[in-house]
């Protein structure tokens, strides 16, 4: 089989790897869609040592690995099984299902892993397409424990989609406890942001959707936004309160990962109001006592969503029509790697996926 890997400072190979066999608890799934995620972009840059020490995982060396070992990229997996391991109760998969990956491994004991949560485990997580395996290759082995039915009416790409950014956006709508009483401004309308926007809008929430690039901002509409607004030219918060009687919004959400947008976050909300903070980088810099405790703030951290998150955002856009492909603007096949990475590098497009 064929898969990518990454090799730092912008550098990536194609490699021809054995094909995998599952073992006891384990199966095989043929790639159908592996999605590009903006965090690939740490890896594709950087050197993973580095970019791994700074999420506190442990380094290729530290888990017994060559410093230069050939792990697989992507963790926006979504496929069809092809095997299954000698164990595998096909009541509950077989040849021939259509999944999602979830793209932690965990211990599988401690409370977090039992309660879906396998990124928070007690004992470290591994994530695939960083220290396992991911999905930018023809084939994956993954446990069984690690996958999610996906509905008929969702493509491949959507599965890709709900694999992590439209996933981690449903997930902080839920810490939000969001519905439709609610108003809602996203500050950053990357796929994340975007997510949010198409998602919140079908729970029947009122959406500002906030962003500096003025193609973002128009896209923002046509996902569902009531009102949008460049920041690049006018004053979010300022804006926002025009736009609520003068109250702020009930609920804020940063997909931005930037200080200031996260800043505006806190102080477009309202009295009581709630923030879920999304993206990754950034520092939050408010004043406690005027931003956040006389106001009645409250701010949440959202870290991408549990195994049975993932589950309820598939049905969810199933149930409700959401359109998920269509914050995918380019599909490339495993061969184009390195001209998709190099064009997704760059950062002026939309998301990116692999069809296979």
């Amino acid at each position: 089989m064929r898969g990518v890997v990454f090799r730092g400072n912008r550098k990536l190979e194609i490699l021809s790897l054995d094909d995998p066999t599952p073992g006891p608890g384990e199966a095989v799934i043929e790639m159908k869609a592996s999605g590009m995620c903006g965090s690939d972009l740490h890896y594709y840059r950087g050197q993973p040592a580095e970019i791994l020490r700074s999420m506190g995982l442990k380094t290729f060396e530290e888990r017994g690995l060559p410093a230069d070992a050939a792990i697989i990229a992507g963790h926006e997996p979504c496929g069809v099984i092809a095997a299954v391991g000698p164990d595998v109760d096909p009541a509950n998969f077989k040849v021939g299902d259509r999944v999602i990956v979830f793209h932690y491994e965990g211990c599988g004991c401690c409370d977090h892993c039992r309660t879906g949560w396998t990124q928070m485990c007690d004992h470290g997580a591994d994530v695939h397409g960083v220290v396992k395996h991911g999905g930018h290759a023809d084939l994956m082995k993954v446990p069984v424990s690690t996958l999610v039915h996906m509905p008929e009416e969702i493509s491949f790409i959507g599965g890709a989609a709900i694999a992590c950014g439209t996933g981690t956006a449903f997930g902080a709508l839920g810490r939000l406890d969001i519905s439709a009483r609610d108003t809602l401004a996203v500050f950053g309308l990357g796929p994340v942001g975007l997510s949010a926007v198409q998602l919140a809008a079908a729970m029947g929430v009122e959406v500002i959707g906030i962003d500096i690039a003025a193609d973002r901002v128009a896209k923002a509409l046509s996902f569902g936004a009531v009102h949008t607004i460049d920041a690049s030219k006018r004053d979010p918060v300022e804006e926002i309160r025009k736009l609520t009687r003068g109250k702020g919004v009930t609920c804020a959400m940063d997909c931005a990962g930037s200080e200031i947008a996260r800043t505006q976050a806190v102080r477009s909300t309202a009295p009581w109001g709630k923030i879920a903070l999304v993206a990754i980088g950034g520092n939050l810099n408010v004043d406690g006592m005027k931003d956040l405790i006389g106001k009645q703030r409250t701010v949440i951290g959202s870290y991408t969503f549990s195994e049975v998150g993932m589950k309820n955002c598939a049905w969810f856009i199933a149930d409700h029509g959401v359109e998920v492909d269509r914050l995918f603007t380019d599909l490339w096949n495993l061969d184009q790697a390195e001209t998709a990475y190099r064009e997704f590098d760059k950062q002026a497009g939309g998301k990116g996926v692999f069809v296979f």
